[in-house]
Formats: C-alpha cells, sequence, structure tokens
C-alpha cells in the first residue's frame, strides 16, 4: 500500500467526485473501525473529518487499494486519538463510561462481526495497549488478516499474532459468557419494572454476586460519582433512589451497541440512556449513562412503537429465549 503523499495538483471536480464515492462506500467501515477504538461516536465522527481531509489531499492516483488506504489511515489516526483521550479521560469526574451508538440499522456497524462494540467489550478493552486494541479490533470484527494487520501497524506478523493473542486473553480472562440479545433485552425490561417499585426481592434475583452500578455524569447533580458494587449495595442503592428518580419518567426503547437501551425521559425531556450487561448468571452491570454531551446521537432517535412496560422489540424476545440465556 502506498503511503499517503500532498497532491500539488488542483483536483478537478470529477475526480473530487469519485474520491467522495469512493469515501462514502467505506465510511461504515471506517467509523466502525474508528468507534471500536475511540468508544466515542462523536470522537470517531471528528476522526472520519480527518480521514476525508487525507484522502481529499493525497496522491490517489497511487494508492492501489482506497479502501485498505483508508482503514490503515483510520487506524493510525485512531491509535493517536486514543493516546489522546485517555489523557483527557483523568480529569473527568465520576466514572466514565463508552459513548453509545445507535446500531438499529446495522447491529455489526461496519464489521463482519459484532465483536468489540458491546459496552462490556469496550470497558475491557480500554485496559488494553492501543496498538494491542486496534490489532483486537481489526482481527476479532473485521476479519483481517494478520498481515494486513501487520501492515496497518508498521509491525511484523509475528508481533501482531501476539497482540491479538494477549488481547483475547485478557478480553476472555475478565468477561463470563454474555446473555443472548434476547435475553439482555428481558433482563432490562425486568430490572426497569423492579427497579420503578424498589422491589429489592425481584432485584436480587436478577443480579450477580458482584454487580456494579456504574453511573456517567461527569459531575452531574444528584448523579453518583463513586460506582456502587456488590448485590446488596446495589440492591439498597436502586431502592433509594427509586423514592424520586423514576417520578414522571417514561422509557423509550432503541438498540445500541448491538443490545437494547433504554431512553429515560421526564415531562418529555431526556434524562439519561439506561442499559444493562448481562451474562448467563444475570445482570453483572448496570450502566446509567447521564452526561448529556454524550448521548445526544442516541436520544435524537425514533420513538419505537412500545411503552414503558412492554418488552423491548426484537426478534426471538420470548420467555423461552429469555430463560435459555440466563441460565
Amino acid at each position: 500500500m502506498a503511503d499517503s503523499g500532498v497532491n500539488l495538483e488542483p483536483a478537478g471536480t470529477d475526480d473530487l467526485e469519485e474520491a467522495a464515492a469512493v469515501f462514502m462506500r467505506a465510511r461504515p467501515r471506517l467509523f466502525g473501525i474508528a468507534y471500536r477504538m475511540l468508544s466515542s461516536a462523536t470522537e470517531a465522527d471528528d476522526l472520519m473529518q480527518e480521514v476525508w481531509l487525507r484522502w481529499q489531499t493525497c496522491d490517489r492516483g497511487v494508492v492501489i487499494n482506497p479502501a485498505a488506504f483508508l482503514a490503515t489511515t483510520t487506524t493510525r489516526l485512531a491509535i493517536n486519538a486514543l493516546q489522546s483521550a485517555r489523557m483527557r479521560r483523568e480529569t473527568y469526574i465520576g466514572p466514565w463510561l463508552p459513548e453509545p451508538v445507535d446500531t438499529s440499522a446495522d447491529p455489526y456497524l461496519g464489521a463482519e462481526r459484532g465483536e468489540a462494540l458491546e459496552f462490556a467489550a469496550l470497558l475491557l478493552m480500554e485496559k488494553l495497549t492501543p496498538n494491542e486494541r486496534a490489532a483486537y479490533v481489526l482481527r476479532e470484527a473485521f476479519d483481517y488478516a494478520y498481515a494486513q494487520i501487520a501492515d496497518t501497524l508498521r509491525s511484523t506478523e509475528p508481533a501482531v499474532r501476539q497482540l491479538v493473542s494477549r488481547a483475547r486473553k485478557h478480553m476472555t480472562g475478565e468477561r463470563r459468557t454474555p446473555a443472548t440479545p434476547a435475553a439482555q433485552r428481558e433482563l432490562l425490561s425486568t430490572f426497569i419494572t423492579a427497579a420503578r417499585s424498589g422491589d429489592m426481592t425481584a432485584l436480587e434475583r436478577l443480579f450477580t454476586a458482584d454487580v456494579t452500578s456504574l453511573s456517567d455524569g461527569n459531575g452531574r447533580l444528584r448523579v453518583a460519582r463513586r460506582p456502587v458494587v456488590g448485590l446488596l449495595r446495589v440492591t439498597k442503592f436502586l431502592t433509594a433512589v427509586s423514592t424520586w428518580l423514576w417520578d414522571g419518567v417514561d422509557v423509550r426503547w432503541v438498540s445500541t451497541n448491538g443490545r437494547t437501551s433504554a431512553v429515560l425521559r421526564r415531562d418529555g425531556t431526556v434524562y439519561g440512556v439506561l442499559t444493562v450487561s448481562a451474562s448467563t448468571e444475570g445482570i453483572d452491570r448496570v450502566l446509567w449513562m447521564l452526561n448529556p454531551e454524550k448521548i445526544t446521537a442516541v436520544t435524537a432517535l425514533p420513538d419505537s412503537p412500545t411503552s414503558h412496560t412492554g418488552l423491548p422489540p426484537g426478534p426471538g424476545s420470548t420467555r423461552q429465549d429469555w430463560v435459555a440465556g440466563i441460565r
């Protein structure tokens, strides 16, 4: 693959139109790479602008494989952006959670597989080095050959194999068997019903022993600034906030990161986005995304034709599927 360079000759209108067409065809995949690297739809969109500028100004005549060139450019820029993003997150107030992304139209978000997309996976990937994360994303989600990844990372194939191997061990070693999408949908619906009423017994039945509640508000008033850990503590916390949190709140179901989430609205105004991460043992994380700057894209999605008491839409969301998914 040729390195990018600046073409000093002014591009014609037809040439730029063709460049734009090539870029737009590749954009879903490029965005999927960038989002999985940065865990932020906003930052991924910003990176798309940078990739387009580089594609617009490079000497495209020497690029043999435009799609590979664009993917390599995206990955390398994302590695640099991730290093800067991690420094900014050190000053974030309270727990930091990935920014939810709409997956209603494309459950795999531009990839061959839905790997490295769920909230649980994104949180685990925060502990990987940028190069480990890039190698893992390209291999597991986009099915890149090791030689392609080596070219992208300016590395060798044996070194890339080691990067992927270390990343896989970390991801599988710290994660339980995920619940099926249908099971996660019903667990979320059942959780909201129990949380609204403050039913401690019902909540306890849904949780794993080490369940954690994480609230991302970046200092927002009345948002927990520390993780709440353990079945008893999380249950008591949810029971306590049930006396005021759910007053006047209605729920709208959306598809984010390949799973179901709930948009919480009070008096027509969006309060936050809520989802649960679940394994075959039950709910292990309750994720409250309450920073308004990070949920704009999700809250703008069209309404689902269900009420807060209905099961979120989705194929196979039956009681039998739910039971099979959590056993």
